[in-house]
């Protein structure tokens, strides 16, 4: 047996989807199929029905499901009581958090609770959206810190869990001030051609967020530059390479001093909203605390 079965079970039964469940379990279509087939072997019965679309639960997988669940959680809960233990003081609140999040609010944030929370200790795991969904699925981390937008949830039923909004923030599109006024790279302007273009990567979150605010419409844009990450996008937007879609909390500082423009009316900006999730019953004193106060 292997945990990571019973979590790639989960994580079917959730979704009744294979091509889904593999790519939220970040593992390729085969592979999966291959592990709950080998879960299938080790139980000697049939989990899944196959033949119908959606996919269904066989009634043994029904049965099988909860047990799945509970098993999971149970393993993951007592593995991080025992780390606790072994470590003689308050076990670590776990944090799957999206990357831009973790170094423009959440490094930050931690600092400033140390004097409220003396006992508080953090882990964060950041990555992908898909990723850190999984983390927090699997019961990997006690905390899921990501934002939301209106076109798109996260990878999980928020059903299952409790969601604190902490914030909303404003993606805007962003450029170097002197480049953008020699350029004069307005993307609202239809006399305007070919202004560089700072993407995200595809597969990011915030790829997909900015994929919808551009539509099916044709902004003046080339693409010149892609990275998954945030801090790389401003980076190249502040040595003047061309125009991201970053957060007003990213770029505060710069918008601010002049440094950086937005570049783009309303119609070319979205909200997104901050919001923290977790499974608040299975929180330490601590971690209660921090669902409180962060």
């Amino acid at each position: 047996m292997d945990i990571k079965w019973l979590q790639d079970f989960v994580c079917l039964g959730r979704t009744l989807n294979f091509s889904r469940a593999a790519e939220e379990r970040n593992i390729t279509q085969p592979a999966f199929s291959r592990r709950i087939k080998s879960l299938e072997n080790w139980l000697g019965v049939p989990l899944i029905r196959r033949s119908t679309y959606p996919v269904q639960l066989s009634e043994a997988g029904i049965l099988f499901l909860p047990v799945a669940q509970e098993t999971v959680n149970n393993l993951s809960d007592t593995r991080q009581s025992i780390r606790g233990t072994e470590f003689g003081r308050t076990a670590f609140q776990r944090i799957a958090v999206l990357h831009t999040i973790s170094v423009n609010f959440l490094t930050k944030r931690v600092k400033e609770l140390e004097n409220e929370l003396p006992n508080l200790r953090v882990r964060v795991f950041s990555d992908y959206l898909a990723t850190c969904c999984q983390l927090f699925s699997d019961g990997t981390c006690d905390f899921l810190l990501c934002y939301r937008h209106k076109n798109g949830a996260p990878f999980f039923d928020e059903d299952l869990v409790a969601r604190k909004d902490i914030g909303v923030e404003k993606l805007i599109p962003v450029a170097e001030a002197n480049a953008a006024a020699e350029g004069g790279w307005d993307i609202s302007s239809k006399d305007v051609k070919n202004i560089p273009y700072l993407s995200y990567d595809p597969a990011s979150y915030l790829g997909t967020v900015v994929d919808q605010i551009i539509g099916t419409r044709q902004p003046p844009l080339v693409l010149r530059y892609m990275d998954a990450h945030a801090e790389a996008l401003k980076r190249s937007a502040i040595d003047g390479s061309g125009v991201a879609w970053l957060s007003e909390r990213v770029v505060a500082d710069e918008l601010a001093s002049g440094k950086l423009v937005c570049v783009g009316g309303p119609e070319w900006q979205t909200d997104l909203t901050l919001s923290l999730f977790s499974s608040l019953d299975r929180l330490d004193k601590t971690g209660q605390l921090f669902w409180e106060t962060l």
